[in-house]
Protein backbone atom coordinates (compact mmCIF):
# COMPACT_ATOMS: atom_id res chain seq x y z
CA UNK A 1 0.00 0.00 0.00
CA UNK A 2 3.01 2.31 -0.06
CA UNK A 3 2.46 5.56 -2.01
CA UNK A 4 -1.13 4.70 -2.81
CA UNK A 5 -4.06 7.03 -2.35
CA UNK A 6 -7.59 5.73 -2.22
CA UNK A 7 -10.75 7.78 -2.66
CA UNK A 8 -13.95 6.63 -0.99
CA UNK A 9 -17.13 7.14 -2.95
CA UNK A 10 -20.28 5.77 -1.40
CA UNK A 11 -19.51 2.06 -0.78
CA UNK A 12 -16.54 1.92 -3.11
CA UNK A 13 -12.84 2.63 -2.77
CA UNK A 14 -11.09 3.85 -5.91
CA UNK A 15 -7.39 4.14 -6.62
CA UNK A 16 -6.22 7.68 -7.40
CA UNK A 17 -3.75 7.52 -10.28
CA UNK A 18 -0.27 8.82 -9.32
CA UNK A 19 -0.30 11.51 -12.05
CA UNK A 20 -3.48 13.03 -10.56
CA UNK A 21 -1.96 13.00 -7.09
CA UNK A 22 1.21 14.73 -8.33
CA UNK A 23 -0.84 17.32 -10.23
CA UNK A 24 -2.81 18.15 -7.07
CA UNK A 25 0.39 18.35 -5.00
CA UNK A 26 1.89 20.79 -7.51
CA UNK A 27 -1.26 22.93 -7.38
CA UNK A 28 -1.13 22.90 -3.58
CA UNK A 29 2.52 23.94 -3.52
CA UNK A 30 1.81 26.78 -5.95
CA UNK A 31 -1.16 27.95 -3.86
CA UNK A 32 0.93 27.94 -0.67
CA UNK A 33 3.77 29.80 -2.37
CA UNK A 34 1.32 32.43 -3.65
CA UNK A 35 -0.19 32.84 -0.15
CA UNK A 36 3.26 33.32 1.39
CA UNK A 37 4.66 35.61 -1.34
CA UNK A 38 3.93 38.73 0.73
CA UNK A 39 6.32 37.66 3.50
CA UNK A 40 9.75 39.21 3.67
CA UNK A 41 12.61 38.03 5.87
CA UNK A 42 11.48 40.62 8.44
CA UNK A 43 7.92 39.25 8.41
CA UNK A 44 9.31 35.80 9.18
CA UNK A 45 11.62 37.21 11.83
CA UNK A 46 8.73 38.96 13.61
CA UNK A 47 6.46 35.91 13.39
CA UNK A 48 9.16 33.53 14.65
CA UNK A 49 9.97 35.89 17.52
CA UNK A 50 6.33 36.12 18.60
CA UNK A 51 5.89 32.33 18.44
CA UNK A 52 9.02 31.85 20.55
CA UNK A 53 8.02 34.47 23.14
CA UNK A 54 4.29 33.84 23.67
CA UNK A 55 4.69 30.55 25.58
CA UNK A 56 6.66 32.32 28.31
CA UNK A 57 4.12 35.12 28.75
CA UNK A 58 0.84 35.44 30.58
CA UNK A 59 -0.28 38.58 28.80
CA UNK A 60 -0.39 39.78 25.16
CA UNK A 61 2.85 40.82 23.48
CA UNK A 62 3.14 44.57 22.89
CA UNK A 63 4.39 45.85 19.52
CA UNK A 64 6.90 48.05 21.38
CA UNK A 65 8.39 44.97 23.05
CA UNK A 66 8.78 43.28 19.67
CA UNK A 67 10.38 46.41 18.19
CA UNK A 68 12.83 46.68 21.09
CA UNK A 69 13.80 43.01 21.05
CA UNK A 70 14.31 42.90 17.28
CA UNK A 71 15.86 46.37 17.07
CA UNK A 72 13.37 47.52 14.42
CA UNK A 73 11.36 50.76 14.31
CA UNK A 74 7.92 50.54 15.91
CA UNK A 75 6.26 51.80 12.71
CA UNK A 76 7.81 48.93 10.77
CA UNK A 77 6.70 46.40 13.39
CA UNK A 78 3.15 47.76 13.23
CA UNK A 79 3.14 47.46 9.41
CA UNK A 80 4.44 43.89 9.60
CA UNK A 81 1.88 42.94 12.27
CA UNK A 82 -0.87 44.41 10.08
CA UNK A 83 0.35 42.39 7.09
CA UNK A 84 0.51 39.17 9.08
CA UNK A 85 -2.90 39.74 10.61
CA UNK A 86 -4.43 40.80 7.30
CA UNK A 87 -3.50 37.48 5.72
CA UNK A 88 -5.42 35.71 8.53
CA UNK A 89 -2.84 32.98 8.79
CA UNK A 90 -0.11 33.96 11.17
CA UNK A 91 -1.32 36.13 14.02
CA UNK A 92 -4.14 37.98 15.71
CA UNK A 93 -4.10 41.11 17.89
CA UNK A 94 -6.56 42.20 20.52
CA UNK A 95 -8.39 45.53 20.51
CA UNK A 96 -5.34 47.32 21.94
CA UNK A 97 -3.14 46.07 19.09
CA UNK A 98 -1.19 43.57 21.19
CA UNK A 99 -0.50 40.08 19.86
CA UNK A 100 -2.60 37.36 21.53
CA UNK A 101 -1.87 34.49 19.18
CA UNK A 102 0.64 33.61 16.52
CA UNK A 103 0.14 30.32 14.79
CA UNK A 104 0.50 27.76 16.29
CA UNK A 105 0.31 29.20 19.84
CA UNK A 106 -2.20 31.42 21.65
CA UNK A 107 -2.71 33.02 25.04
CA UNK A 108 -6.46 32.57 24.65
CA UNK A 109 -8.10 29.50 26.10
CA UNK A 110 -8.66 26.73 23.55
CA UNK A 111 -9.31 22.98 23.88
CA UNK A 112 -5.72 22.39 22.79
CA UNK A 113 -3.28 22.66 25.69
CA UNK A 114 0.46 22.21 25.02
CA UNK A 115 3.32 21.62 27.46
CA UNK A 116 6.85 22.07 26.11
CA UNK A 117 9.80 20.03 27.34
CA UNK A 118 11.01 23.23 29.04
CA UNK A 119 7.89 23.16 31.22
CA UNK A 120 6.25 26.15 29.52
CA UNK A 121 2.56 25.70 28.91
CA UNK A 122 0.30 27.40 26.39
CA UNK A 123 -2.76 26.79 24.30
CA UNK A 124 -2.50 25.86 20.64
CA UNK A 125 -4.23 28.02 18.05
Amino acid sequence: MKNKIMLGMWRYMLNVPPFLLERERAKGKARIAANLAFMTAEHRRVHHFVVRELPGLDQPLLPGSIAGALNLPLEKINRILCDLEEHMTFLFRNGEGNVVWAYPVTLERTPHHVTFDTGEQIYAA
